[in-house]
């Protein structure tokens, strides 16, 4: 796990410093900013792309398990960064992986097979607290519990949307490509990515029936990796679906691998290595005890977090609205791959003191992912009404603001996403439904 987390991680930091911040230039300008998080900004230069080869490096400390106890905090500093630097960038998978990096903060995932050890053999450790074990696999669980439970409604069962609409883009593709254009594909992939969700975890915790769990779900991620660009999750997800197995798996796979004459030296030398250090251990006599290795107070702390991510995301159900539709408690639920969702819109502007009125595209100043992010949020179309407002107000002109959207959902019509009526510049963010937001029509 903590090898995993650090490369992935480490991946994932530098390919967003290389493409959004290098490449695209994307936080130089304005930045939609969680609720709660505003305060969190793009540094100025030098000192971002410091962070952002920071940040690599500290992942592969982790990875490598190199002064975990310091490097691991400041690597979960470094993906949080990341994480709140842009919402437009919000994925479902890149909050689990913040998550995961604070938990393993915890964890002693440095006793073993880690620098850390190598430089002080006490530090090794045959054991770790059950804690430690059944947190991961647990939230993995979580996530695809609700991941099936999400997909439970008319669009993804009676009408395959939006997975037909993705599917058919992948016609072109060769052999599977004409497979991927038939609707009825797209009704299998929905029904059985729908009782694949439901039923993995508990699966997993089947002794024999794992082993099946484990093959469909390298079936589907490989799928979801094929057709969809969703970055480390795929990979993230089979990592986590290993610690359902047995505890010791990756020490007996490495030994199974040390054994074979047709495996390269590299890998019977690191087993030697290991070996090599855990008879040092062994020659000082040292035991770990269970209170260095954790303790119950962590197990305390961890009571919460758990319950959050049990109840948070059922939230969506104390409002009316259709939240594919209005947002309404889509982020951090596990809402996945459920909705295919296209807007464009404008901004009026009504000069109070002046009475001039003129129009302001969103497009002209936002990248292609901001605008298009923008247009189906309603949260984000007001974050850039107040942006506006702003801006104007500094400028010395008091303005109202009204957005004219129109939105398509999962295929059907476009339809007016906002009353123009609202004036946005005097509307302030609030939880639940938003009156401003107009309901959705289901017609076809």
């Amino acid at each position: 796990m903590r090898i995993a987390v650090g490369l992935l991680g480490a991946g994932d930091i530098i390919g967003n410093g290389l493409y959004y911040h290098w490449y695209q230039d994307a936080f130089a300008g304005f930045t939609f900013r969680y609720y709660g998080f505003e305060w969190v900004h793009p540094l100025p230069e030098p000192f971002l792309s410091v962070y952002f080869l920071a940040g690599f490096g500290l992942g592969i400390a982790v990875a490598l398990g190199w002064r975990f106890r310091l490097t691991a905090p400041l690597f979960a500093v470094c993906i949080s960064y990341l994480f709140f630097l842009e919402k437009a960038h919000y994925l479902n998978h890149g909050y689990l992986f913040m998550t995961l990096c604070w938990l393993l903060c915890l964890t002693p995932c440095w006793r073993e097979w880690s620098l850390d050890v190598a430089r002080w053999p006490r530090e090794w450790s045959s054991v770790a607290p059950a804690w430690s074990l059944y947190i991961f696999p647990l939230l993995m669980g979580v996530v695809y519990f609700y991941g099936g439970i999400n997909k439970i409604n008319h669009d993804w069962l009676i009408r395959a949307m939006p997975l037909h609409l993705w599917l058919e883009r992948r016609a072109e593709m060769p052999l599977l490509g004409p497979v991927f254009a038939q609707k009825a594909t797209a009704y299998v992939m929905a029904w059985g990515g729908m009782l694949l969700d439901l039923t993995a975890a508990f699966l997993l915790l089947h002794r024999r029936l794992r082993w099946v769990a484990l093959g469909l779900l390298l079936l589907f991620h490989a799928t979801n990796h094929l057709i969809f660009n969703i970055g480390i999750f795929p990979y993230l997800s089979l990592v986590l679906t290993g610690l359902f197995f047995e505890p010791d798996w990756p020490k007996r796979f490495v030994g199974l691998l040390a054994r074979q004459t047709y495996v390269p030296a590299v890998a019977r030398r690191v087993s030697k290595w290991r070996a090599g250090w855990q008879s040092r251990v062994r020659a000082a006599e040292v035991t770990v005890s269970w209170q260095q290795v954790g303790g119950r107070k962590k197990v305390y702390l961890l009571i919460p977090v758990v319950i959050f991510h049990l109840l948070y995301p059922l939230r969506h159900n104390l409002y009316d609205s259709d939240v594919n539709w209005s947002e309404v408690g889509h982020r951090y639920s596990w809402r996945m791959m459920l909705r295919s969702k296209q807007g464009y819109g404008v901004f009026k502007i009504h000069d109070l003191r002046s009475g001039e009125q003129f129009e302001v595209f969103p497009r002209d100043s936002l990248d292609r992912k901001q605008y298009r992010k923008m247009c189906t949020h309603p949260d984000m179309i007001l974050q850039y009404a107040h942006h506006l407002r702003d801006q104007y107000a500094a400028a010395g002109r008091e303005v109202a603001i009204y957005a004219k959207f129109v939105v398509r959902l999962n295929g059907r019509g476009r339809q007016a996403f906002l009353s123009d009526t609202v004036d946005l510049a005097r509307t302030n963010w609030t939880w639940g439904d938003k009156p401003w937001v107009l309901p959705e029509s289901t017609e076809e």
